[in-house]
């Protein structure tokens, strides 16, 4: 409510104050347009309050309903009150004046003193936290060191057993490339041996070739044996060594992983995008080693790669004595079985040509025959239809009625050609039987022809196809392991 006489745009318009209490200290602007940023987690720091402006004085009782009476305001003028009272003295008015004057002062001075312990705490916090946090990134700068000496001798260790490890490969391939090259002529002997047992009848025979066969198997198997049991041990070796790259390998891995981190937690600043609050974290303790197990293990690691090393130099001398004495020892078989074969194919060519010859001269007369058999099934298909004409014929007769049911001349003349075409058929059919019978009796002397000349055929094919298995031979550079 306002009085009346007064305008509702005054600046002085608005809610009646109490003139008991003084009006509170204006709030700074500072704190009424910024807000304070609080951690998660932890108590607001805005959350305390002075409580100074809050107490209220002691008033005796009944003083709220004077006060409330006197605070409004009454919608007329007071014309028909006919005296005002006094509610408290001038000196009343001047103590409540210096009590709040007194403790506006206090709550100055203990604020100036707050702000500046304040500032003075914060500047202590400040460069207290700068100074563990370039600390931190010094000793992280240290490790980073650290790792990058032990990378570079892991890196250094590990190309020196890839050298080592890559030679002793070498040999080992050199060792199976000669084994490998002798296994193709150990392959051929051998198929040679499997195909000449397929040689039938009188032609299996225990020949020359088949005992050069035989000991020229012996021989590359056992070279074979001989340098497999050496490429075992180089594979042992070649096994040991690849644990240890692995160890290597893993280590090298494992400090490249920490090298990315310790780097990135290197870099990170207050400023960075990544970071964040992680509470409790540095509760957790997930180490496994301190700096002497630590610079231990690499050590142990690039030892254990020293010896691999060392072992494996040893076993490159015994593999080059095996492989000159392989190849010269080879040589003198091969020539000799092929001697043997080619011998023994001509005598073959010469007994398969004259089967041949014999086999021509049964299959014309076969062929005739056939033509024959074909002529005869075809004259009696062309008897059957003038058999059916005249049974044809001979079955409508039957059904004349009565007196004109009568045996005439084209009665006895159908009979007759009924019995005629008969006895041809059966003539006809018997001597189409014989043919059958010629024929299979060629056939089957074809078949004894055949199966000599397959007998033959099939040694012929047998020896002429390992002659052309053992048309090449590796040469003494593949049987010492160069390809």
């Amino acid at each position: 409510m306002e009085f009346l006489g007064t305008t509702q745009t005054a600046s002085y318009c608005g809610p009646r104050r109490s003139c008991l209490f003084p009006d509170p200290a204006p709030t700074s602007t500072t704190q009424d347009s910024y807000q304070s940023y609080y951690l998660p987690g932890y108590r607001y720091l805005s959350s305390w309050r002075p409580s100074l402006y809050h107490k209220e004085p002691a008033m005796p009782p009944g003083a709220d309903e004077h006060l409330g009476a006197a605070r409004r305001p009454p919608t007329v003028l007071p014309s028909l009150r006919s005296a005002l009272h006094a509610r408290y003295s001038l000196h009343d008015w001047h103590r409540a004046n210096a009590a709040q004057l007194t403790g506006s002062e206090a709550s100055r001075r203990w604020a100036g003193k707050l702000n500046s312990n304040s500032m003075r705490l914060m500047q202590d916090k400040d460069q207290l936290t700068y100074q563990m946090q370039e600390g931190s990134r010094r000793n992280l700068g240290q490790r980073l060191s650290s790792l990058d000496f032990w990378r570079a001798e892991l890196v250094y260790e590990l190309d020196y057993l890839l050298t080592e490890s890559q030679a002793l490969e070498t040999a080992k391939k050199r060792l199976e490339c000669a084994a490998d090259e002798m296994q193709g002529p150990l392959k051929t002997a051998l198929e040679c041996l499997y195909n000449r047992e397929k040689r039938m009848g009188i032609d299996l025979v225990h020949d020359d070739v088949e005992k050069c066969l035989i000991k020229e198997v012996d021989l590359l198997k056992d070279w074979q044996a001989r340098m497999r049991k050496l490429a075992e041990r180089i594979n042992q070796q070649l096994s040991i060594n690849r644990d240890v790259q692995h160890a290597l390998e893993q280590d090298l891995s494992d400090k490249n992983s920490a090298h990315f981190i310790d780097e990135k937690c290197f870099n990170l600043r207050n400023t960075s995008d990544s970071i964040s609050f992680y509470h409790g974290v540095e509760k957790i303790d997930g180490t496994v080693s301190v700096p002497e197990t630590w610079a231990k293990f690499s050590e142990d690691n690039i030892k254990a790669s020293q010896r691999a090393r060392a072992d494996s130099a040893r076993l490159h001398g015994e593999t080059e004595a095996a492989l000159e004495t392989a190849s010269e020892e080879t040589w003198g078989h091969y020539t000799n079985t092929n001697l043997a074969f080619n011998k023994r194919i001509s005598e073959v060519a010469d007994a398969k040509n004259k089967l041949q010859a014999q086999l021509a001269k049964i299959l014309q007369e076969i062929f005739q025959t056939e033509n024959t058999i074909m002529l005869l099934e075809r004259s009696i298909m062309a008897k059957e239809s003038p058999l059916k004409v005249a049974q044809t014929r001979l079955e409508g007769r039957t059904k004349r009625p009565n007196i004109e049911h009568c045996r005439d001349a084209p009665q006895f003349q159908l009979v007759n050609e009924v019995f005629t075409i008969d006895d041809t058929l059966q003539t006809l059919k018997q001597r189409l039987r014989e043919a059958h019978d010629t024929l299979h009796m060629l056939v089957l002397n074809k078949s004894k022809l055949e199966h000599e000349l397959s007998v033959k055929t099939n040694s012929f094919i047998i020896d002429k196809k390992c002659m052309d298995m053992r048309k090449t031979f590796p040469s003494s550079p593949r049987l010492i392991g160069y390809v």
